[in-house]
């Protein structure tokens, strides 16, 4: 389908030259499977300490004297109309699979795909220039990049960090009788989609942004904490997913208390007028077979929600969980608890209640 023709009375939204919107464009969990499982060869590197085996959020590589280099890429298309807050949220989003491993950034390059025939490069001049915000705001620079001609303009960053290995979180590590905790609520995919609809409020447009503009810089923190088992982020597979991954990847299973789970108020609101991502019901469709209690159209919708620079998810000893609240006041942060780990037996891998 060609992309519509620049406005040139009106101002440009972006989310209008994308089919599909941040992280809600990932390639579908069931088909990425398919992927990943033909047979690109392995080469047999013992400092290769996560690869993507797992679909981990980084990958990690010994490079001696204890300690690890992180090597990350994410990029997507427009989620919000506004150049600028585009880049940085495309930025931020891209940090945090280094924070999610418990480690720092170092540094990081741009990946830019734009239309040029249809978009003005000023508008992308915007793009990065919120990206390099981020950047800046993280402590690092924005050292380089590349950039294509596309159809559909799509933004990122390959970001390289580094950790004490002692300190790498992973997402298959997860033990039964930890404590499961999420640093920001659900509901950025229902707002994004009332915002490609036009049926977004005005007064409403700063509350994704916003929460997608929120650092997950206190994951480098959490990788000090023994009693941190695993950790990832939420993005575009929704809480049910990730956690899957990291459930699968641990040999474990999951209870979600759905109650307790934070979704931002203004999202559930859009969900009543049937603000529902198709990204929502390509997530539910791949793993919907293993999980019992979200059948219901609200819950399937809200914890199948794609996030873009979605909070951290944290498993966490029971030791630490007394103490996870004070331990995130003290690092600058929040946390809710949402759930538990448990050993797997045959059925349902999550089970919401």
């Amino acid at each position: 389908m060609p992309l519509p023709p620049v406005p040139t009375a009106e101002p440009i939204r972006l989310t209008q030259y994308s089919h599909g919107a941040g992280c809600g464009c990932k390639i579908a969990p069931a088909v990425l499977d398919t992927i990943l499982k033909s047979d690109l060869g392995t080469f047999p590197d013992p400092r290769l300490l996560v690869g993507y085996g797992t679909k981990d959020d980084a990958a990690v590589y010994d490079i001696g004297e204890g300690r690890a280099l992180i090597s990350t890429v994410d990029f997507f298309s427009p989620i919000v109309d506004d150049a600028f807050d585009f880049g940085r949220i495309a930025a931020t989003n891209a940090l945090s699979d280094v924070y999610a491993m418990g480690g720092r950034p170092l540094l990081a390059v741009a990946v830019l795909g734009w239309p040029v025939e249809k978009l003005p490069p000023e508008l992308a001049a915007r793009v990065v220039e919120g990206g390099r915000q981020a950047c800046h705001a993280a402590g690092i620079a924005l050292a380089g990049g590349h950039s294509i001609d596309a159809p559909e303009p799509f933004f990122g960053l390959a970001v390289t960090g580094e950790a004490p290995i002692a300190h790498i979180k992973r997402n298959d590590t997860a033990r039964p009788g930890d404590t499961l905790w999420l640093t920001k609520p659900l509901g950025i995919g229902i707002l994004s989609t009332a915002m490609k609809r036009g049926t977004l409020r005005a007064e409403h447009i700063h509350i994704a942004t916003e929460a997608m503009c929120r650092s997950n810089q206190v994951g480098t923190a959490l990788g000090a904490y023994t009693g941190v088992s695993a950790m990832t982020d939420v993005t575009g597979f929704g809480l049910l997913g990730h956690l899957l991954e990291m459930c699968e990847g641990s040999g474990t299973s999951a209870v979600l208390e759905f109650g307790a789970i934070p979704v931002l108020p203004e999202a559930l609101s859009y969900l009543a007028m049937g603000a529902y991502p198709d990204g929502s019901f390509r997530n539910w469709k791949s793993y919907s077979t293993k999980v019992h209690g979200a059948e219901g159209l609200d819950r399937m919708m809200v914890l199948a929600d794609p996030q873009t620079s979605g909070g951290l998810l944290i498993a966490t000893s029971p030791e630490l969980s007394l103490e996870m609240g004070s331990v995130m006041h003290g690092i600058g942060s929040h946390a809710v608890r949402i759930g538990t780990i448990l050993p797997f037996s045959e059925g349902p891998r999550i089970r919401v209640e």
